[in-house]
């Protein structure tokens, strides 16, 4: 049985003072849902408050990026050392970190190295944009991501050891356009997609272990139809993750 896994990616909002308001809002709500993984990601500036109000509580801390290297000089980079003092989970590969700021299948298995490395676990994000859907390219686009993005990294991964990363499928034409994918066929590129080449890589046992997100566009409204699919473990979460009741909806939603 694979545990439910929430993660709130705040992108490039929230100040210190916000963040802290909003984790002391959202903890109670988290707290008293079980059986869910969940986690929260705030910017770099807000991680070290966040850390000290998550401390006892069961919701994990994660960065929305990292670099590869330990330390050197990368001027306005955070290494995984840094990460990993304060973060148990890192978001790597998200289409806005390939977009804006010419992420690539390469640097994002670099990456994943890292943080694995450094004992994070990578929330790995794969998906399509809107011209490679319309152009029938999902299963190509998705299928290289996956293939690319963990090349070389057998050696971290047993069966017994799939919890150690996360794969979230976003199509980069749902996030943040309030024009999700459905349930069904975000189920479909997770079923036919995402875990064959998984098992290509790293065999069977480790596909069906590791959990696999839905992201693009979720909100407390519409979550429970993306739970409702046994292959859907979850979701990274982007703008309503800032929003208490959203979030909250969205984990109660995830716990069934």
């Amino acid at each position: 049985m694979r545990t439910p896994f929430v993660a709130g990616n705040w992108k490039m909002f929230k100040s210190v003072a916000e963040a802290r308001h909003l984790i002391s809002e959202l903890v109670p709500g988290l707290q008293a849902v079980e059986g869910v993984e969940k986690v929260l990601c705030p910017p770099f500036t807000a991680l070290l408050a966040a850390a000290a109000l998550l401390e006892g509580t069961d919701i994990g801390l994660g960065a929305q990026n990292l670099h590869w290297e330990i330390s050197g000089a990368y001027t306005g980079e955070i290494s995984p050392v840094m990460v990993a003092e304060l973060c148990r989970y890192v978001i790597i590969g998200h289409s806005e970190r390939r977009k804006y700021f010419g992420e690539t299948d390469e640097t994002v298995n670099r990456k994943v190295q890292a943080a694995l490395t450094h004992s994070l676990i990578p929330i790995v994000c794969v998906g399509e944009t809107l011209e490679e859907n319309e152009a029938g390219q999902t299963a190509q686009v998705v299928s290289r991501q996956i293939r690319q993005g963990f090349a070389g990294i057998g050696g971290f991964f047993e069966a017994s050891s799939a919890s150690s990363v996360v794969v979230a499928y976003e199509p980069v034409w749902a996030i943040g356009t309030g024009r999700p994918s459905t349930a069904a066929g975000a189920r479909a590129v997770v079923v036919d997609v995402i875990r064959p080449a998984l098992a290509e890589l790293f065999g069977a046992a480790f596909s069906q272990a590791v959990r696999v997100l839905y992201g693009g566009s979720v909100t407390g409204s519409n979550a429970a139809e993306y739970f409702a699919e046994p292959e859907i473990d979850g979701a990274l979460v982007g703008g309503a993750s800032l929003k208490v009741a959203d979030f909250t909806q969205i984990v109660k939603a995830a716990a069934g």
